[in-house]
């Protein structure tokens, strides 16, 4: 019997009365690492905000480890796309990444040893230790992309929530993330990223969805990602392209 940490019935969103996600059934079992690929539109990260309760949905359900995604939210870590940061912010590395472990602190409650050691690892395995001292906007865009990772590391989540996590980083720190990632997976917990790069995902991923505002097809890497799945999810891209005479 599988484990579904995640349960999606019939998840319909809409903005601005603009449909963009349209009856979505998902079960995301425990342990894997999942690429949600699309096209632009298709509704990635819309998918993701759903699940973290960032936008309204119009129908369907969200379940974690069976209950209402409500009451499970602090077992979720959020690593956002980084046009979504200020990165101006007056804050240090170590300040983002401590910021993972406000939610379990009660109000007032001060920051004790251990949730210093949690954050002194977390730099570690993300090899930003050395920066913790310096303001977020001074970092590139590898070493702002680790800090976020650490952050979501200080939480401890059973889910981790990704938006577009290798875009802008270079090849270091992508194979750095993606070795994190599946040791994570390993320990048991469930990874769920917006990815882009279809070439890549065989190796970084165990488990694909594919969705073009409408779920198109879900499973195993190898076994989803066939020609028919990807046309059928880019499907109207290739049409333009035919058009205008730029795919063949």
């Amino acid at each position: 019997m599988n484990d579904y940490i995640l349960k999606i019935e019939d998840l319909s969103v809409s903005y601005e009365n603009k449909r963009v996600l349209s009856n979505i059934y998902l079960n995301i079992e425990e342990g894997h690492r999942y690429a949600l690929i699309g096209p632009n539109g298709a509704g990635k990260s819309t998918m993701i905000k759903a699940i973290l309760g960032l936008i309204p949905i119009n129908s369907g359900s969200i379940l974690m480890n069976g209950q209402q995604i409500d009451n499970q939210r602090k077992k979720i870590a959020y690593v956002p796309q980084k046009n979504e940061v200020d990165w101006q912010f007056p804050a240090n590395v170590y300040d983002i990444v401590m910021m993972g472990r406000f939610p379990f602190k009660k109000i007032l409650s001060r920051l004790n040893q251990e949730d210093h050691d949690i954050a002194h690892q977390a730099m570690k395995d993300l090899d930003i230790l050395s920066l913790k001292n310096r303001q977020i906007g001074e970092l590139s865009g590898g070493q702002q992309q680790r800090v976020f990772i650490a952050r979501a590391l200080c939480q401890q989540p059973e889910l981790y929530l990704l938006d577009e996590p290798y875009v802008g980083v270079d090849i270091p720190t992508e194979e750095r993330i993606a070795a994190l990632l599946e040791k994570l997976s390993e320990q048991h917990k469930t990874i769920l990223i917006v990815h882009h790069d279809i070439a890549t995902a065989p190796e970084y991923f165990d488990k694909v969805i594919l969705i073009n505002q409408r779920l198109i097809a879900y499973g195993d890497t190898f076994s989803t990602l066939t020609k028919e799945n990807i046309e059928q999810t880019y499907k109207a891209q290739l049409s333009l392209l035919n058009r205008v005479g730029q795919f063949d």
